[in-house]
Protein backbone atom coordinates (compact mmCIF):
# COMPACT_ATOMS: atom_id res chain seq x y z
CA UNK A 1 0.00 0.00 0.00
CA UNK A 2 1.49 3.90 -1.19
CA UNK A 3 0.81 6.22 1.54
CA UNK A 4 1.46 10.26 0.33
CA UNK A 5 1.61 13.16 2.67
CA UNK A 6 2.27 16.68 2.48
CA UNK A 7 4.64 16.84 5.37
CA UNK A 8 5.52 19.95 7.53
CA UNK A 9 9.15 20.56 8.19
CA UNK A 10 9.66 21.26 12.10
CA UNK A 11 10.29 25.24 12.43
CA UNK A 12 11.19 24.66 15.77
CA UNK A 13 14.03 22.48 15.16
CA UNK A 14 15.59 24.33 12.52
CA UNK A 15 14.97 27.67 13.82
CA UNK A 16 18.69 28.71 12.86
CA UNK A 17 18.18 27.68 9.39
CA UNK A 18 15.00 29.90 8.68
CA UNK A 19 16.82 31.68 6.13
CA UNK A 20 17.61 28.82 3.61
CA UNK A 21 14.29 27.73 1.43
CA UNK A 22 13.58 24.77 -0.99
CA UNK A 23 12.69 25.46 -4.14
CA UNK A 24 9.89 23.06 -4.05
CA UNK A 25 9.19 20.28 -1.56
CA UNK A 26 11.52 17.12 -1.41
CA UNK A 27 10.02 14.41 -2.28
CA UNK A 28 11.29 11.89 0.86
CA UNK A 29 10.59 8.65 -0.21
CA UNK A 30 10.01 6.45 2.96
CA UNK A 31 10.84 2.07 2.44
CA UNK A 32 9.51 0.39 5.18
CA UNK A 33 8.26 -3.12 6.29
CA UNK A 34 4.38 -2.67 6.88
CA UNK A 35 3.43 -6.66 6.15
CA UNK A 36 4.46 -9.94 7.02
CA UNK A 37 6.48 -10.65 10.76
CA UNK A 38 8.07 -7.78 10.72
CA UNK A 39 5.15 -5.50 10.29
CA UNK A 40 5.33 -3.79 13.86
CA UNK A 41 9.36 -2.10 13.21
CA UNK A 42 8.23 -0.68 10.41
CA UNK A 43 5.15 0.30 11.33
CA UNK A 44 6.94 2.37 14.27
CA UNK A 45 9.10 3.78 12.07
CA UNK A 46 6.86 4.86 9.23
CA UNK A 47 4.05 6.01 12.54
CA UNK A 48 7.46 7.96 14.09
CA UNK A 49 8.93 9.79 11.02
CA UNK A 50 5.46 10.71 10.05
CA UNK A 51 4.99 12.48 13.89
CA UNK A 52 8.21 14.31 13.40
CA UNK A 53 6.82 15.86 10.61
CA UNK A 54 3.58 16.63 11.73
CA UNK A 55 4.99 18.44 14.81
CA UNK A 56 6.38 20.99 12.16
CA UNK A 57 5.97 24.58 10.60
CA UNK A 58 6.29 24.05 7.03
CA UNK A 59 5.85 22.20 3.86
CA UNK A 60 9.56 21.69 3.15
CA UNK A 61 8.93 18.09 2.80
CA UNK A 62 6.57 15.38 0.40
CA UNK A 63 6.62 12.12 1.86
CA UNK A 64 6.09 8.62 -0.01
CA UNK A 65 5.58 5.73 1.83
CA UNK A 66 5.59 2.15 0.37
CA UNK A 67 5.72 -1.69 1.98
CA UNK A 68 8.50 -3.68 0.81
CA UNK A 69 7.33 -6.96 2.46
CA UNK A 70 10.65 -7.48 3.66
CA UNK A 71 11.71 -8.56 0.23
CA UNK A 72 14.66 -7.26 -1.31
CA UNK A 73 13.35 -7.08 -4.73
CA UNK A 74 10.16 -5.49 -3.56
CA UNK A 75 12.70 -2.61 -2.04
CA UNK A 76 14.68 -2.38 -5.23
CA UNK A 77 11.93 -1.80 -7.50
CA UNK A 78 10.26 0.32 -5.36
CA UNK A 79 13.64 2.55 -5.14
CA UNK A 80 13.70 2.36 -8.75
CA UNK A 81 10.12 4.00 -9.08
CA UNK A 82 10.37 6.27 -6.22
CA UNK A 83 13.41 8.00 -8.14
CA UNK A 84 12.39 7.80 -11.46
CA UNK A 85 8.58 8.50 -11.20
CA UNK A 86 8.32 10.12 -7.38
CA UNK A 87 11.51 12.45 -8.58
CA UNK A 88 12.61 11.48 -4.55
CA UNK A 89 15.62 13.02 -3.31
CA UNK A 90 16.39 11.20 -0.61
CA UNK A 91 15.34 7.47 0.40
CA UNK A 92 15.62 6.20 3.96
CA UNK A 93 12.89 3.78 5.89
CA UNK A 94 14.69 0.25 5.45
CA UNK A 95 14.77 -1.90 8.28
CA UNK A 96 16.71 -5.33 7.67
CA UNK A 97 20.41 -5.00 6.96
CA UNK A 98 19.96 -7.64 3.35
CA UNK A 99 17.29 -5.06 1.59
CA UNK A 100 19.80 -2.35 3.19
CA UNK A 101 22.50 -3.67 0.69
CA UNK A 102 20.25 -4.64 -1.57
CA UNK A 103 19.14 -0.89 -2.41
CA UNK A 104 21.81 1.48 -1.04
CA UNK A 105 24.89 1.26 -3.23
CA UNK A 106 22.20 1.72 -6.28
CA UNK A 107 20.34 4.69 -5.31
CA UNK A 108 23.87 6.36 -3.88
CA UNK A 109 25.71 5.71 -7.19
CA UNK A 110 22.76 8.06 -8.64
CA UNK A 111 23.75 11.24 -6.15
CA UNK A 112 20.56 10.35 -4.41
CA UNK A 113 20.72 10.63 -0.14
CA UNK A 114 20.11 7.87 1.76
CA UNK A 115 19.51 8.25 5.22
CA UNK A 116 19.32 4.76 7.58
CA UNK A 117 17.10 4.75 10.58
CA UNK A 118 17.82 0.88 11.53
CA UNK A 119 19.70 -1.12 9.13
CA UNK A 120 23.98 -0.66 9.71
CA UNK A 121 25.37 -3.38 7.70
CA UNK A 122 29.28 -3.73 8.46
CA UNK A 123 29.68 -3.31 4.30
CA UNK A 124 28.68 -0.16 4.07
CA UNK A 125 30.35 1.65 7.39
CA UNK A 126 34.18 0.43 6.40
CA UNK A 127 35.82 0.53 2.90
CA UNK A 128 32.30 0.92 1.36
CA UNK A 129 31.34 4.04 3.04
CA UNK A 130 30.01 6.81 0.69
CA UNK A 131 29.18 10.85 1.02
CA UNK A 132 25.63 10.03 -0.21
CA UNK A 133 25.00 7.26 2.87
CA UNK A 134 24.11 8.54 6.27
CA UNK A 135 23.42 6.25 9.20
CA UNK A 136 20.85 7.67 11.99
CA UNK A 137 20.68 4.66 13.92
CA UNK A 138 23.87 2.60 14.96
CA UNK A 139 26.47 0.50 13.19
CA UNK A 140 25.09 -3.21 13.31
CA UNK A 141 27.80 -4.67 15.57
CA UNK A 142 28.33 -1.47 17.88
CA UNK A 143 24.52 -2.67 20.11
CA UNK A 144 25.94 -5.91 20.41
CA UNK A 145 29.31 -4.91 21.05
CA UNK A 146 27.72 -3.24 24.16
CA UNK A 147 26.00 -6.25 25.07
CA UNK A 148 29.12 -8.38 25.12
CA UNK A 149 30.75 -5.24 27.49
CA UNK A 150 27.84 -5.45 29.75
CA UNK A 151 28.12 -9.41 30.10
CA UNK A 152 31.37 -9.09 31.74
CA UNK A 153 30.41 -6.45 33.77
CA UNK A 154 27.51 -9.00 34.85
CA UNK A 155 30.12 -11.81 35.26
CA UNK A 156 29.12 -14.27 32.41
CA UNK A 157 31.58 -16.58 31.54
CA UNK A 158 30.49 -18.87 29.44
CA UNK A 159 28.25 -17.89 26.85
CA UNK A 160 25.52 -19.34 24.18
CA UNK A 161 24.94 -16.87 21.50
CA UNK A 162 22.39 -17.04 18.33
CA UNK A 163 21.31 -15.02 15.85
CA UNK A 164 19.60 -15.49 12.29
CA UNK A 165 21.57 -16.26 9.10
CA UNK A 166 21.92 -12.73 6.93
CA UNK A 167 24.24 -9.57 7.40
CA UNK A 168 22.63 -7.93 10.59
CA UNK A 169 22.87 -11.53 12.45
CA UNK A 170 26.54 -11.78 11.38
CA UNK A 171 27.48 -8.56 12.62
CA UNK A 172 25.40 -9.17 15.82
CA UNK A 173 27.75 -12.14 17.01
CA UNK A 174 30.70 -10.52 15.60
CA UNK A 175 30.19 -7.61 17.99
CA UNK A 176 29.36 -9.64 20.89
CA UNK A 177 31.94 -11.56 20.05
CA UNK A 178 34.63 -8.71 20.16
CA UNK A 179 33.76 -7.44 23.64
CA UNK A 180 33.24 -10.33 25.44
CA UNK A 181 36.18 -11.83 27.59
CA UNK A 182 34.47 -15.33 28.61
CA UNK A 183 34.50 -18.66 26.54
CA UNK A 184 31.51 -19.88 24.07
CA UNK A 185 29.37 -22.36 24.66
CA UNK A 186 28.24 -22.71 21.52
CA UNK A 187 27.45 -20.40 18.45
CA UNK A 188 24.34 -21.04 16.04
CA UNK A 189 22.61 -18.85 12.97
CA UNK A 190 19.01 -19.49 12.87
CA UNK A 191 16.86 -19.14 9.53
CA UNK A 192 15.65 -15.62 8.88
CA UNK A 193 11.99 -15.45 10.01
CA UNK A 194 12.01 -18.93 11.73
CA UNK A 195 9.46 -19.27 14.52
CA UNK A 196 10.57 -23.12 15.68
CA UNK A 197 13.38 -22.68 17.74
CA UNK A 198 12.97 -26.37 19.58
CA UNK A 199 16.36 -27.55 18.47
CA UNK A 200 18.47 -24.76 19.40
CA UNK A 201 16.47 -24.78 22.66
CA UNK A 202 17.84 -28.36 23.31
CA UNK A 203 21.59 -26.83 22.37
CA UNK A 204 21.49 -24.82 25.03
CA UNK A 205 20.14 -26.81 27.61
CA UNK A 206 23.08 -28.98 27.07
CA UNK A 207 25.62 -26.49 26.30
CA UNK A 208 26.99 -26.16 29.71
CA UNK A 209 26.30 -22.61 29.26
CA UNK A 210 26.04 -19.86 32.16
CA UNK A 211 24.14 -17.06 29.83
CA UNK A 212 22.29 -16.66 26.92
CA UNK A 213 23.12 -13.88 23.89
CA UNK A 214 20.71 -13.78 21.66
CA UNK A 215 19.84 -11.62 18.50
CA UNK A 216 16.10 -12.62 17.38
CA UNK A 217 14.24 -9.30 16.50
CA UNK A 218 10.87 -8.68 15.48
CA UNK A 219 8.35 -11.88 14.98
CA UNK A 220 11.83 -14.04 15.56
CA UNK A 221 12.07 -12.59 18.84
CA UNK A 222 8.63 -13.21 19.83
CA UNK A 223 8.54 -16.67 18.94
CA UNK A 224 11.62 -17.46 20.71
CA UNK A 225 10.70 -16.55 24.09
CA UNK A 226 7.44 -17.78 24.37
CA UNK A 227 9.17 -21.03 23.82
CA UNK A 228 12.27 -20.60 26.37
CA UNK A 229 9.72 -19.75 28.63
CA UNK A 230 7.96 -23.14 28.44
CA UNK A 231 11.02 -24.78 27.82
CA UNK A 232 12.06 -25.01 31.96
CA UNK A 233 15.83 -23.59 30.87
CA UNK A 234 16.45 -20.98 33.65
CA UNK A 235 19.58 -19.16 32.02
CA UNK A 236 20.02 -15.09 32.28
CA UNK A 237 19.30 -13.49 28.43
CA UNK A 238 21.27 -10.61 27.23
CA UNK A 239 20.63 -8.82 24.27
CA UNK A 240 20.86 -5.79 21.97
CA UNK A 241 17.39 -3.95 22.18
CA UNK A 242 15.38 -5.41 18.50
CA UNK A 243 14.32 -8.70 20.68
CA UNK A 244 12.88 -7.03 23.28
CA UNK A 245 11.78 -3.58 22.16
CA UNK A 246 8.55 -1.92 23.19
CA UNK A 247 7.08 -3.29 19.86
CA UNK A 248 7.76 -6.77 20.89
CA UNK A 249 7.35 -6.61 24.81
CA UNK A 250 3.62 -7.08 24.97
CA UNK A 251 3.69 -10.23 22.81
CA UNK A 252 6.56 -11.41 24.68
CA UNK A 253 5.37 -10.77 28.15
CA UNK A 254 5.96 -11.65 31.47
CA UNK A 255 8.98 -13.91 30.25
CA UNK A 256 10.73 -10.46 29.23
CA UNK A 257 10.75 -9.12 32.64
CA UNK A 258 14.25 -8.51 34.54
CA UNK A 259 15.88 -9.07 30.88
CA UNK A 260 18.84 -7.01 29.78
CA UNK A 261 19.48 -5.50 26.74
CA UNK A 262 21.24 -2.89 25.28
CA UNK A 263 20.51 0.22 23.17
CA UNK A 264 21.79 3.82 22.41
CA UNK A 265 18.39 4.97 23.22
CA UNK A 266 15.54 4.77 25.93
CA UNK A 267 12.27 5.98 26.35
CA UNK A 268 13.56 7.19 30.19
CA UNK A 269 16.12 8.95 29.29
CA UNK A 270 15.06 12.36 30.42
CA UNK A 271 16.47 14.76 28.25
CA UNK A 272 14.29 17.65 26.47
CA UNK A 273 13.71 16.22 23.13
CA UNK A 274 13.09 12.76 24.42
CA UNK A 275 10.72 13.38 27.33
CA UNK A 276 8.48 15.88 24.22
CA UNK A 277 8.74 12.50 21.69
CA UNK A 278 7.80 9.97 24.33
CA UNK A 279 5.19 12.03 25.10
CA UNK A 280 3.22 12.69 21.67
CA UNK A 281 4.15 9.41 20.51
CA UNK A 282 1.72 8.23 22.84
CA UNK A 283 -0.76 10.60 22.43
CA UNK A 284 -0.68 10.05 18.87
CA UNK A 285 -0.83 6.21 18.73
CA UNK A 286 -1.70 5.00 22.43
CA UNK A 287 1.45 2.76 22.79
CA UNK A 288 4.92 3.71 23.69
CA UNK A 289 7.67 4.02 21.68
CA UNK A 290 10.27 1.67 20.51
CA UNK A 291 13.83 1.84 20.20
CA UNK A 292 13.27 1.95 16.05
CA UNK A 293 10.62 4.61 16.34
CA UNK A 294 13.01 7.04 18.56
CA UNK A 295 15.87 6.35 15.37
CA UNK A 296 13.18 7.24 12.64
CA UNK A 297 12.21 10.41 14.46
CA UNK A 298 15.60 11.43 14.86
CA UNK A 299 16.24 10.69 10.89
CA UNK A 300 13.09 13.15 10.33
CA UNK A 301 14.94 15.88 12.49
CA UNK A 302 18.12 15.22 11.00
CA UNK A 303 16.77 15.59 7.49
CA UNK A 304 15.15 18.82 8.42
CA UNK A 305 17.70 20.11 10.06
CA UNK A 306 19.86 19.82 6.70
CA UNK A 307 17.01 21.18 4.59
CA UNK A 308 16.82 24.11 6.79
CA UNK A 309 20.47 24.54 6.16
CA UNK A 310 20.94 24.05 2.53
CA UNK A 311 19.37 23.68 -0.65
CA UNK A 312 19.32 20.37 -1.97
CA UNK A 313 20.19 21.50 -5.48
CA UNK A 314 23.32 21.87 -4.20
CA UNK A 315 24.44 18.36 -2.89
CA UNK A 316 27.80 19.38 -1.22
CA UNK A 317 26.26 21.98 1.07
CA UNK A 318 23.32 19.65 1.85
CA UNK A 319 25.93 16.44 3.00
CA UNK A 320 27.59 18.98 4.84
CA UNK A 321 24.40 19.85 6.80
CA UNK A 322 23.83 16.55 7.41
CA UNK A 323 26.92 16.05 9.00
CA UNK A 324 26.90 18.98 11.15
CA UNK A 325 23.81 16.56 12.79
CA UNK A 326 22.87 20.23 14.02
CA UNK A 327 19.19 18.93 15.61
CA UNK A 328 17.90 18.04 19.31
CA UNK A 329 18.63 14.51 19.37
CA UNK A 330 16.33 12.06 21.03
CA UNK A 331 19.06 10.09 22.58
CA UNK A 332 20.81 13.84 23.91
CA UNK A 333 24.51 13.88 22.55
CA UNK A 334 24.55 12.53 18.72
CA UNK A 335 27.31 13.13 16.05
CA UNK A 336 28.46 11.35 13.10
CA UNK A 337 31.75 9.77 13.06
CA UNK A 338 33.92 9.78 9.59
CA UNK A 339 32.26 7.29 7.95
CA UNK A 340 29.02 8.89 8.45
CA UNK A 341 27.75 6.41 11.10
CA UNK A 342 26.86 7.69 14.63
CA UNK A 343 29.38 8.41 17.90
CA UNK A 344 26.97 7.26 20.66
CA UNK A 345 26.70 6.38 24.25
CA UNK A 346 25.34 2.30 25.17
CA UNK A 347 23.30 1.95 27.86
CA UNK A 348 21.99 -1.49 29.45
CA UNK A 349 18.75 -1.60 30.20
CA UNK A 350 16.30 -3.83 31.99
CA UNK A 351 12.67 -4.95 30.99
CA UNK A 352 10.71 -4.13 33.60
CA UNK A 353 6.70 -3.31 34.26
CA UNK A 354 5.51 0.00 34.98
CA UNK A 355 1.47 0.80 35.72
CA UNK A 356 1.24 -2.77 34.11
CA UNK A 357 2.67 -1.79 31.03
CA UNK A 358 6.16 -3.83 30.15
CA UNK A 359 9.18 -1.13 28.80
CA UNK A 360 13.19 -1.24 29.68
CA UNK A 361 14.30 1.17 32.15
CA UNK A 362 17.99 2.49 32.43
CA UNK A 363 20.24 0.43 34.43
CA UNK A 364 23.75 1.05 33.36
CA UNK A 365 26.33 2.28 30.70
CA UNK A 366 28.11 0.07 28.50
CA UNK A 367 30.06 2.82 26.40
CA UNK A 368 30.76 6.34 26.34
CA UNK A 369 31.31 8.24 22.91
CA UNK A 370 31.44 4.43 21.09
CA UNK A 371 32.84 4.67 17.61
CA UNK A 372 32.24 1.55 15.22
CA UNK A 373 35.43 -0.21 14.21
CA UNK A 374 35.08 -0.20 10.66
CA UNK A 375 35.25 3.84 10.37
CA UNK A 376 39.05 2.99 10.61
CA UNK A 377 38.78 1.61 6.76
CA UNK A 378 36.50 4.69 5.14
CA UNK A 379 38.27 6.97 3.38
CA UNK A 380 36.19 9.81 4.01
CA UNK A 381 37.53 12.45 6.87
Amino acid sequence: MKFRKNALACASVLALGAGVAQADPVTVGLITTLSGGGAGLGVDVRDAFELALQMAGSDAIHLVVEDDGQRPENAVQIADRMIQSEGAQILTGIIWSNLAMAVVPAVTAQDVIYVSPNAGPSALAGAGCTPNYFNAAYQNDTMHEAAGQYANTLGYQNAFIMAPNYPAGVDALTGFKRYFQGTLAGEVYTQLGQTDFAAEIAQIRASGADSIFIFEPGGMGISFMRQYAQSGVDLPIISAAFTFSQDVLPAVGDAALGVINTAEWSPDMDNEANVAFVAAFQEAYGRLPSVYAAQSFDTANLILSALAAADISDLEAFRTAMRAADFDSVRGSFRFGNNQHPIQNYYAREVVSVDGVLTNRIVGTAFEDHQDVYAADCAME
